[in-house]
């Protein structure tokens, strides 16, 4: 999906943006963030919501002699022609879409500092350790950059710290596309102030690493030595003694317990989806104590989410089925309809009936060969076949040979092309066509109450 084409996100400024997701480069000096999604901001609103990430974009606005410029920089960061951002130590850079098809590459250039001024900053922070909370929690507040400046560096940039450049035609110092670059940096800054000490020259990991040091330090001056305790080697410490036995595991209960009620909060996920979760897990739990093994442990995610669909009833469309489907179809990035499907292939033959549905593969010569001459000889016209499937001249039922050496009956509308699980398997291939011909459906999936209604 092009940066143009995102979706729009809710309007109105929150209280602290969620931050883009990032890959960090394994030396921790190189992080790409994900592009930006669509946004809209009123006019006269601040783009940042923090008083650094506002700071960031003062230096922006300070540094630009051109208001039209600096709009239509905004507009592109509002409408998400910002493509992924990379920041590495002194630098920012992003490929922005302008109003040609090729985008243009905007780069923006910070003054790092130096190794003594690092220090300074370092030893400051530490003598005050709710700086060093405030980073934790991403915030920076006023008395850091106070702090900051005490020791003779300098946080937050002014112009003359940004030099900007862009591979556009338009020689404006900044052009838009390296203004909208900097609006989007505002955004990465409201959610992560490490994001500015890594363009000032240093990493996360390392700054932390360098914090705890000088906090360790720091503790060690102030706690008074301890009275020196005599030595005793660990052959005498240990030689009499006995561990005692572990203590006997608790019996396990006769039954899985209940899960606990989910309350129906704004924005979380369907309390009536994750009561059927819990209490799937709890059954698993129960019977890996009891058993030792969980016959489960095998299935992919997929083949998981199928089964806990398969386990409810679908009769009657009950409010916890519907959100059951709806939880399990948004997890594995499927729709309903197709979780619908595979519940019904799984009602056929658990595992090998999702197989079939899902997996078209050559059998051997044998029992596929053998089955279009019984039909034939039962008196039904002659099948078409393609790799496991035999599907009838109406175009209306199929069967499907599955690698257990069953076969399986699938329905559709006559052109449709839009098969579903019908009847129970077998191994003949004339008693699965006629089971499919009486109307013998996979229990709970016929008529109305079929799980494809769920929405």
């Amino acid at each position: 999906m092009s940066p143009r084409m995102s979706p729009r996100p809710t309007t109105g400024p929150a209280a602290r943006r969620s931050a883009p997701r990032a890959r960090i480069g394994p030396d921790d000096l190189r992080r790409t963030f994900e592009a930006v999604p669509v946004r809209t901001s009123a006019e006269g609103e601040p783009f940042a919501d923090s008083w650094w990430g506002r700071a960031w974009v003062d230096a922006l606005e300070s540094l630009s002699m051109d208001e039209a410029r600096l709009a239509r920089g905004r507009a592109y960061a509002d409408d998400g022609q910002v493509a992924a951002i990379t920041v590495t130590p002194g630098r920012v850079v992003a490929y922005v879409h302008g109003s040609r098809a090729r985008p243009y590459r905007a780069e923006l250039r910070l003054r790092t500092f130096a190794d003594p001024g690092w220090e300074a900053l370092l030893d400051a922070v530490a003598e005050r350790p709710g700086h060093l909370s405030a980073l934790l929690a991403k915030e920076m507040p006023h008395s850091l950059a106070r702090t900051a400046e005490e020791a003779g560096v300098r946080l937050l940039p002014a112009a003359d710290d940004l030099d900007p450049s862009c591979t556009c035609p338009d020689h404006g110092r900044p052009c838009k596309h390296v203004a909208a670059l900097c609006f989007q940096t505002a955004l990465l800054l409201d959610s992560d102030p490490f994001v500015l000490l890594l363009m000032r020259g240093r990493g996360e990991r390392e700054l932390l690493d360098a914090l705890a040091r000088r906090n360790a330090e720091h503790s060690a001056r102030e706690r008074p030595a301890a009275p020196a305790m005599p030595s005793v080697a660990a052959g005498e410490a240990f030689a009499a003694r006995f561990l005692p036995p572990l203590p006997a595991p608790r019996p396990v209960p006769p039954h899985p317990g209940q899960p606990p009620s989910y309350p129906d909060l704004p924005g979380a996920r369907d309390p009536l989806g994750l009561d059927a979760l819990a209490t799937d897990a709890v059954a698993r739990a129960h019977a890996l104590l009891t058993t030792g093994r969980d016959p489960l442990a095998g299935l992919t995610a997929w083949q998981d989410a199928v089964r806990l669909a398969a386990a409810r009833p679908t009769a009657g469309l009950t409010a916890t089925t519907r959100a059951l489907y709806r939880e399990l179809a948004y997890a594995t990035g499927r729709t309903t309809t197709d979780l619908a499907r595979a519940v019904a292939a799984w009602r056929q033959g658990e595992a090998e009936g999702l197989a079939a549905l899902e997996t078209p593969w050559d059998p051997p010569a044998g029992p596929f060969d053998r089955a279009r001459p019984a039909l034939a000889a039962a008196g039904f016209p002659r099948f078409t076949p393609w790799r496991n499937h035999l599907t009838h001249p109406a175009g209306s039922l199929q069967l499907r040979f599955g690698q257990d050496m069953r076969w399986y009956g699938y329905e559709s509308d006559p052109g449709a092309d839009d098969w579903w699980p019908r009847a129970a398997p077998d191994p003949d291939p004339v008693s699965a066509l006629e089971a499919l011909l009486a109307g013998d459906s996979v229990p709970d999936t016929a008529g109305d109450d079929d799980p494809h209604y769920v929405r």
